[in-house]
């Protein structure tokens, strides 16, 4: 199937590259096209990508690390000047974001990575500030339409369908709507059930390149973090609930705390190696679910190899795109559905920071208030909306402050939170006026801060904050 492609197909591919700055129809990945990719090594594949292309790279623990190393040096040997990459968060190396390499590559992130955060903050790379289930339209309605898309599959099955594996997101849109697909063709790809098929004649240059997967492997949680996580479990999560998470070590903490809750579903952006625990243990069942019963639903896994192993051949998991996994429409129908989120800090009336450190760029909206108002909006009127995090920071400075730091970006709304979540217990937020939010806020403050958060909100409230209305 995979042989050299004949003579009419290379009349085919070399009218393609003629015209590749026209805007070619949206395709369907899901379709076998009478073609087949050419197998290249990776130096011939990514000779395709020239100046002032717009190329889409796959992120998480999807990133097609060699086409990323092959595309740098292909850039900088060739002088190559005004290359756009647009991605979400990256894994592992991102050598194009080099201060030496500014001139040949200018990173858009749809959400901001380590690897090219310091990029960003100095003007190196940008950002496009977006609610994540929106990030496909921006490929289906053509606001960006990739010259080329270097995405990261298994290896093909005996039809020829290849699977995206570990990270869905906006992925699908931007190969429905890319004018070139070059793919990175790993047997250590999980093959994942869901929008993640793509069939082989959809891709034009195939590079076979087998490594592990990028592992992120989480620290476990310390006692702050397990505080967290038992009151989220024990006095928030009901049995049968719907949970999104993210990764990291609250996230961790709270699927800590839930081994003796029955029947839980996941409707997630994220998964990390947690959520395998609790289904190997029979506490995550989806039996309750209104959509997908009985399955889980994510659009990307981040995490090591124990989640890639249970992620393969696996439809108890569907892997989708994430207009569909984030929108609060979806979301809502979920029974219980329970939202829980962190923030970099909160200001005394609930206003969240979750994308900035004052000005400088953190992250990005990310699917934040996606879920939290889909749990709100739970059309069982059940749905909850919590927003945790320590009380004070590794530095000892309060995360609830009287107003946010200068340049601070609210992701989230006064309006939208409904539960904030500390070491030191619970506010509900819900129908509170401000000076009850604040006297909320500052009872799950650190200690050391709320005599100083409570004269700082009389400054700002001029009223004393009060439990009454």
């Amino acid at each position: 199937m995979f042989r050299n492609i004949d003579s009419t197909f290379k009349k085919l591919r070399s009218s393609q590259q003629i015209n590749l700055g026209g805007i070619r129809h949206i395709r369907e990945p899901f379709q076998p096209l009478k073609r087949c990719p050419r197998w290249v090594c990776v130096e011939d594949a990514i000779k395709i990508i020239n100046s002032e292309h717009l190329v889409f790279i796959q992120g998480g623990a999807a990133t097609p690390l060699e086409l990323v190393r092959a595309m740098t040096e292909h850039g900088v040997c060739n002088n190559l000047r005004g290359v756009r990459l647009i991605h979400m968060a990256l894994e592992g190396d991102a050598p194009f974001a080099n201060p030496e390499f500014e001139k040949h590559f200018r990173s858009i992130s749809l959400y901001i990575g380590a690897n090219v955060r310091e990029a960003v903050n100095e003007g190196r790379a940008d950002c496009i500030p977006l609610f994540l289930h929106e990030a496909p339209k921006l490929f289906y309605e053509q606001r960006i339409v990739p010259d080329v898309a270097l995405i990261h599959v298994s290896a093909p099955d005996p039809r020829g369908f290849c699977s995206l594996g570990v990270s869905v997101d906006c992925t699908r849109a931007a190969i429905c709507t890319a004018k070139v697909i070059i793919a990175q063709v790993n047997e250590h790809m999980p093959r994942s059930f869901g929008d993640t098929v793509i069939h082989s004649s959809h891709i034009d240059w195939a590079v076979k390149y087998d490594c592990p997967l990028p592992c992120v492997a989480s620290t476990a949680p310390n006692d702050i973090e397990l505080e967290i996580g038992k009151f989220i479990a024990q006095r928030l999560v009901e049995d049968g609930a719907t949970l999104q998470l993210g990764i990291g070590n609250i996230p961790d903490a709270v699927l800590c705390a839930l081994v003796n809750h029955k029947d839980l579903g996941i409707h997630s952006e994220i998964i990390g190696d947690t959520i395998v625990d609790l289904v190997e243990r029979g506490n995550i069942t989806n039996k309750n679910k209104i959509k997908h019963r009985g399955r889980l639903v994510a659009s990307l896994g981040i995490g090591t190899k124990r989640l890639y192993d249970f992620l393969h051949n696996n439809p108890f998991v569907e892997m989708l795109a994430i207009n569909y996994v984030n929108d609060t429409r979806v979301i809502s129908m979920q029974p219980k559905m329970t939202a829980i989120n962190s923030c970099i800090e909160m200001d005394i009336t609930g206003q969240v920071c979750s994308d900035s450190l004052g000005c400088k760029m953190y992250s990005g909206f990310g699917g934040q208030l996606d879920f939290i108002r889909g749990a709100a909006l739970g059309q069982d009127g059940r749905g909850k909306a919590i927003i945790a995090f320590p009380s004070i920071t590794s530095k000892g400075e309060s995360k609830i402050q009287a107003v946010l730091k200068l340049g601070a970006g609210v992701v989230t709304t006064r309006a939208h939170v409904h539960y904030v979540v500390t070491e030191h217990g619970i506010a509900q937020l819900f129908g509170k006026t401000l000076r009850q939010r604040a006297n909320a806020l500052i009872q799950i403050a650190h200690p050391d801060h709320r005599e100083c958060l409570e004269k700082a909100a009389f400054e700002r409230l001029k009223t004393m904050p009060t439990k009454y209305l």
